[in-house]
């Protein structure tokens, strides 16, 4: 499962999804990715489940970019326990999703195959996405 190495706090504030993103607007890396059209919180099983997806029916074929990476740690507090005595453990680590972000990118495959394999990640993820590909006229990156 994908989280921080170490980290400074543990136990964050937590960070707001609404508004649009400030980068990751446009393709980097691939010639297809998955764009969010709202913000949320994309836990670290779900970006795993989302990468196993479209890896399994790329057929471990073309590279998979992943622009998301969970560095805010949730927190709950056990049921049944009473008000007070601090914040609760550390539930699970999320990656904060704006509107607008590319989460993941795929290169070195045709579009159909490209468009599948996003499609099946797309059901693995909280938030709504849409399909995006790199125009011709596009510069690469790097």
């Amino acid at each position: 499962m994908l989280m921080p190495k170490r980290t400074k706090y543990r136990k964050p504030h937590r960070i707001s999804y609404e508004g649009k993103a400030k980068g990751n607007l446009t393709l980097q890396h691939g010639d297809y990715g998955l764009m969010a059209t709202e913000g949320g919180w994309v836990n670290a099983r779900q970006i795993e489940a989302a990468r196993i997806a479209m890896t399994r029916y790329m057929k471990r074929g073309g590279k998979v970019v992943i622009n998301i990476f969970p560095h805010l740690a949730r927190t709950k507090k056990p049921l049944e326990t009473r008000m007070g005595k601090g914040k609760g453990g550390v539930e699970e680590w999320v990656a904060v999703v704006k509107k607008g972000k590319i989460m993941f990118e795929i290169s070195d495959v045709d579009e159909t195959v490209a468009r599948e394999a996003l499609r099946l990640a797309a059901h693995k993820l909280c938030v709504t996405t849409k399909f995006v590909k790199r125009e011709s006229g596009e510069s690469d990156g790097n």
